[in-house]
């Protein structure tokens, strides 16, 4: 049984330049949950003050605050995310069932997504 999940591992694997190209929202949401998204807000914040400080008043501190906590929210979700898609994962690894084409599919658009979830239901119902 071992030897049959290492040749599952082993047909897994895929080179990077057969996944698809990701559309730039995919690739902005995830900026936005990566730590550096954070120096990007102290930057603005920063130029901001440099270049218009008479308007930097209550209401920009709202506006950057609302800025920081979407990006907190998002970098959350994202962790929340990567998990579940790791154990996902995990348990599709060692189901010896479980389609492996199915591991790869957090790597694709999410309409693409849907149209598979939507065929899925489709064939369960029928």
């Amino acid at each position: 049984m071992r030897s049959n999940i290492s040749r599952r591992r082993k047909t897994r694997r895929i080179s990077l330049a057969y996944l698809p190209k990701r559309h730039w929202t995919t690739h902005a949401g995830q900026a936005a949950g990566h730590p550096a998204a954070f120096l990007v807000v102290i930057g603005y914040a920063g130029l901001w003050l440099t270049f218009d400080r008479t308007s930097f008043d209550w209401n920009a501190v709202a506006t950057l605050a609302v800025f920081v906590m979407t990006l907190f929210i998002q970098r959350a979700n994202r962790r929340d995310n990567l998990a579940l898609h790791a154990k996902l994962d995990e348990l599709l690894r060692v189901d010896e069932e479980a389609r492996s084409e199915l591991t790869l599919l957090d790597e694709q658009e999410p309409e693409v997504i849907a149209r598979h979830r939507d065929e899925e239901v489709r064939k369960a119902r029928a």
